[in-house]
């Protein structure tokens, strides 16, 4: 297939032209401060190395628009107001992304809300402050195959959430909203709306944490109620040639039947569509009770397979429509070879980059200079093995996905940690393997003075041996 297909332009329902076909999709970042807050110098030169390079779109790591339900606590947070103070730093992420370039890049800013999957102790909440989310269903309680191990450390990281209110999804709605305003004032050309991963949205969507019985049930014609009423809103607050679009998952359909998760996960994707008020879906998967979204190098392959499968079929069942949103295809894409047959086969009309474009920010670049082998990697991958004493000592233990699929998004947080160093050289440090990846994901200041780490550290496992004694009691008075 030709290159330039790649690097052909292609316009979203709302008007506006994408110069090419590749997306620097969302990434879980963790560089904001430890609690949250706004972009800092690590965003903006991350964003500012991405921008010198011919990327259609830029899309942010997911902005919380709540700060009491962020994830890992260093995510960014979007501010309650429009002041000039709050306003300055997302400006200045902005102005990162579109950078200098004649074809500057569209900047899209992530909107999302944890739910259920906010932790406790770092998920912005007092300790013992329950979450929100559609039912009172801790995440990891419906897992079909659950070791002890696993089991424990689900109840010491996730509480029972509290079931939502009306008054609540009044209130989410509005902070989406907000958050997309924030985004509008702030420069940005967009926002995506986190419907994947198992975050609140999804969580709506989905059986498994869904049992309400009103309006935001998972009855057919419930099930997208709280998602349209957030799209119709930010429609009427910003201009029409604002970017929206959804990050949706595959992986919320796959405790259905084979033939209802296809059925159910296109009836969602056409209804979508119909709105006639989307730019663009990203199909994705994986939440943090199955956490496909950060596979290994190991399962990509079929991981790409099933993204494939499903983006191709969500073209198919758009395409007849007056303004169909454009499928953008994430996950697996590590060869130039990967992007062309996903395009040459109709898979997708977008190409959603994020891994590698940590490992190689000049991809776009080195596309258009032509590999010399379009069928090898962008870049080497990570031995994220654990080897020596530290594989002889974790042998006895139970196998854990949550702590597995960790090992690999804290070695690529490290690397997005060192684009975000001033000077620092474009090029992975393959050196650091994955115990050491788990310590200096979580062993970093940041932008905070050196000594709240350490305590914040040291205060963890006696927060969490008081949770679990806390529950301890609960069931027992009960």
């Amino acid at each position: 297939m030709a290159e330039d297909a790649i690097f052909s332009p292609i316009t979203l329902p709302s008007g506006v032209v994408l110069s090419n076909r590749l997306v620097k999709v969302a990434l879980y970042e963790h560089l904001a401060k430890l609690f949250g807050g706004p972009p800092n110098s690590y965003h903006f030169q991350v964003y500012k190395r991405w921008s010198q390079h011919d990327w259609a779109m830029i899309l942010t790591g997911n902005v919380q628009v709540m700060p009491d339900h962020i994830c890992l606590g260093r995510d960014l947070v979007a501010p309650s107001g429009f002041s000039d103070t709050e306003l300055r730093p997302f400006k200045e992420l902005a102005d990162a992304i579109h950078g200098q370039r004649e074809h500057r890049p569209k900047a899209i800013l992530q909107l999302s809300h944890a739910g259920r999957q906010s932790p406790n102790f770092i998920g912005g909440r007092p300790p013992f402050v329950a979450p929100l989310a559609p039912s009172s269903i801790r995440l990891g309680s419906t897992l079909k195959e659950k070791g002890w191990l696993s089991g424990l450390i689900h109840q010491a990281m996730f509480g029972i959430p509290r079931t939502m209110s009306l008054a609540d999804i009044d209130q989410v709605v509005d902070a989406f909203v907000r958050g997309a305003r924030v985004a509008s004032l702030a420069n940005f050309d967009g926002v995506q709306l986190h419907v994947a991963h198992g975050y609140l949205l999804a969580q709506f969507i989905s059986p498994k944490s869904n049992l309400r019985t009103d309006e935001y049930s998972c009855a057919p014609a419930n099930t997208l109620r709280l998602l349209n009423r957030i799209v119709v809103g930010i429609r009427s607050t910003v201009p029409p040639d604002f970017i929206l679009g959804l990050k949706i998952n595959s992986a919320d359909y796959a405790d259905v039947s084979a033939a209802g998760e296809a059925s159910s996960a296109l009836d969602h994707v056409r209804t979508i569509a119909s709105w006639g008020l989307v730019d663009f879906l990203e199909i994705s998967g994986g939440d943090y009770e199955k956490p496909d979204f950060v596979a290994t190098a190991a399962s990509a392959s079929s991981r790409q397979a099933l993204f494939a499968e499903f983006s191709q079929e969500a073209l198919r069942v758009t395409q007849d429509m007056p303004h169909p949103p454009l499928i953008l295809l994430t996950g697996g894409l590590t060869t130039p070879a990967q992007l062309h047959r996903a395009l040459s086969n109709n898979h997708t009309h977008l190409l959603g980059l994020g891994r590698s474009a940590i490992l190689r920010p000049d991809l776009p670049t080195l596309l258009k200079d032509g590999p010399s082998d379009p069928n090898a990697l962008f870049a080497p991958l990570p031995d994220l093995g654990v080897h020596g004493w530290w594989a002889t000592l974790l042998s006895g233990l139970p196998q854990i996905k949550l702590i597995g699929a960790g090992v690999a998004m804290a070695w690529y947080t490290v690397e997005l940690r060192r684009l975000g160093k001033s000077g620092a050289q474009i090029g992975a440090d393959y050196r650091i393997g994955a115990m050491g990846s788990l310590f200096w994901m979580w062993a970093w200041a940041g932008p905070e003075p050196l000594s709240l780490v350490p305590v914040f550290l040291a205060s963890v496992p006696v927060l969490a041996v008081a949770w679990y004694l806390l529950q301890v009691i609960t069931r027992t008075a009960v």
